[in-house]
């Protein structure tokens, strides 16, 4: 098993396909599954013995699941007791099991009768949710009647004062194991314990708030059976991206790590430019120019760290077409690695054709080493007006989109957009052939091959104005390092969610401002170092 791969729903039924050709069966997932469960209750309570632990088994194979972590936690000593939603079949092994070893249980009363869970909720310290698995799709079936009043009365519960410790097995039940979309009866999970691999709904829409948590572990999936089925899908991780950053020579100099040019700002965002260039020039790259409109050079010299390029302006904003060929007969005698443009430079006719006219020329100027643009904020703005931008340059492009920039970019509704992320993101990335970073809680950044990484982060801390610019100046700054667009692109999302972790523990989600985590970047950016063995 190849940690770190994220699946589908159809992708983890052909795993199980795949392995039951190795000669596994389905009671082997099941038997290491309920075991597994069983093991990591074990460590997040410390002890079991005498602890009152309730099991509530749905109808399926998430409730068998079920009853075999119950039949393992009753073996480490915990007093458990099982909540069947539904009568097991004499013939069903793993309630065999459970029945030989006589552990209490009860069965729920479709009378409506729930006075007993009641009891068991109030007594109990942790709860494991076995009631509905990946194979539930509560889109197509809401969940209602007598299961819908036993996960109310576990909502109640892990609500209350102390809140009883859910514990989901594989997937809250109602969370959809694709789209994240959560049945208005689902219970956030303190941790999640899910098989083999996570799922996409783990990641995506109301899945970090229902899945706490999540913890994979290995069922007996064979390799070769993993080797058959193609997961393009990944979360981000650190050890990953550890590797793709490239090695930092001490006889290295500025051009070893490369030149970003930045176009950013007018007169009303000079604060853009500014997030964007010091943000940049955190990442390691060797230098940061900031192409501005002339006429706000003196809002921008607080940054000594940057050379500047004036642009002609047309009242404070790039001035179209002159300010474009300005800077492309710039790049004809200077030589940068990577582009960032469109971040606060303002939505009017003139910067959309500054950058069609810019994009339109640049296969011209660029060297055969060049990596490639990054397309931000109002840069988006321009192209959604530009037809067929996709044409204007061979270069490589990546794009940062939030959800209503998306919208705007693909003609698409913003809820679609929110309920089908990863799908969305991945496929205008090879619609586009660009890398898309699909920005909000659980950022999702693809490729043109429909690869695509999913970050686990989810923070209000990065609702606020600018934070954006931020992101989109690591982009291009990591760009600029000879890093391929996709690996850029992860990167600085990863650097980008730490550096805003960080500054929340210190002033809280509400107090963090863009500029905080401008200066939380040098930590951020050296946990990204890999780590050096003092011996």
């Amino acid at each position: 098993m190849a940690s770190g791969q994220i699946v589908t729903t159809e992708q983890m039924q052909s795993l199980e396909r795949e392995a039951f050709k190795h000669g596994i069966t389905n009671e082997d997932l099941m038997e290491a599954a309920g075991l597994a469960v069983a093991q990591e209750c074990w460590m997040a309570m410390g002890t079991m013995e005498g602890r009152p632990v309730l099991v509530i088994c749905g109808p399926g194979t998430n409730g068998s699941d079920a009853l075999i972590a119950a039949r393992h936690l009753h073996g480490y000593g915990a007093s458990v007791f099982i909540y069947l939603t539904d009568p097991r079949d004499e013939s069903d092994k793993s309630w065999a099991a459970v029945e030989e070893l006589g552990i209490p249980f009860a069965i729920a009363n479709a009378n409506g009768e729930f006075e007993e869970l009641e009891v068991l909720l109030e007594r109990a310290t942790m709860v494991l949710d076995g009631m509905f698995g990946i194979g539930f799709d509560t889109e197509k079936r809401p969940i209602e009647g007598l299961y819908a009043e036993v996960l109310n009365r576990l909502q109640a519960a892990a609500a209350a004062v102390p809140p009883v410790r859910v514990i989901a097995i594989d997937i809250a039940s109602g969370l959809n194991s694709d789209t994240g979309q959560a049945d208005a009866c689902s219970v956030p999970a303190e941790m999640t314990v899910t098989f083999g691999f996570s799922k996409v709904g783990h990641y995506v829409g109301d899945g970090r708030k229902y899945s706490g948590r999540t913890v994979e572990v290995d069922i007996g999936i064979p390799g070769s059976a993993v080797e058959s089925v193609k997961i393009p899908y990944q979360s981000l991780r650190l050890h990953d991206l550890r590797r793709v950053l490239p090695p930092r020579p001490n006889d290295g100099h500025k051009g070893t790590f490369g030149q970003l040019l930045v176009v950013a700002g007018c007169k009303n965002y000079p604060g853009a430019a500014r997030l964007v260039a010091e943000s940049a020039a955190r990442t390691g790259v060797g230098s940061v120019t900031l192409a501005a409109p002339e006429s706000i050079q003196s809002l921008l010299v607080a940054l000594p760290d940057i050379s500047h390029i004036p642009l002609f302006d047309v009242d404070g904003y790039l001035g179209g077409r002159a300010a474009a060929e300005e800077l492309l007969a710039e790049l004809r005698t200077r030589s940068f690695k990577s582009i960032l443009i469109g971040s606060g430079i303002g939505n009017n006719e003139d910067t959309v054709d500054f950058v069609r006219v810019f994009l339109s020329g640049l296969d011209e100027v660029v060297s055969d080493n060049f990596q490639g643009v990054v397309i931000d904020a109002d840069g988006l703005n321009a192209l959604a007006v530009i037809e067929d931008w996709r044409a204007l340059t061979s270069q490589e492009i990546i794009i940062t989109p939030h959800l209503g920039e998306m919208a705007t970019l693909s003609g698409l509704q913003v809820d679609h957009i929110r309920q089908n992320k990863l799908m969305v993101s991945a496929d205008y990335a090879q619609k586009w052939q660009s890398t898309v970073v699909l920005k909000g809680p659980g950022t999702v950044i693809s490729n043109s091959n429909g690869d695509a990484r999913l970050s686990d982060s989810a923070s209000s801390a990065l609702s606020h104005a600018g934070t954006g610019d931020v992101l989109a100046g690591i982009t291009g700054g990591f760009l600029a390092q000879q890093i391929n667009s996709y690996d850029a692109a992860s990167a600085a999302v990863y650097m980008h969610a730490e550096a805003a972790r960080q500054v929340s523990e210190v002033y809280g989600d509400a107090a963090t401002l863009a500029s905080d985590i401008v200066r939380a970047l040098p930590d951020a950016r050296k946990l990204l170092d890999p780590p050096t063995a003092n011996i």
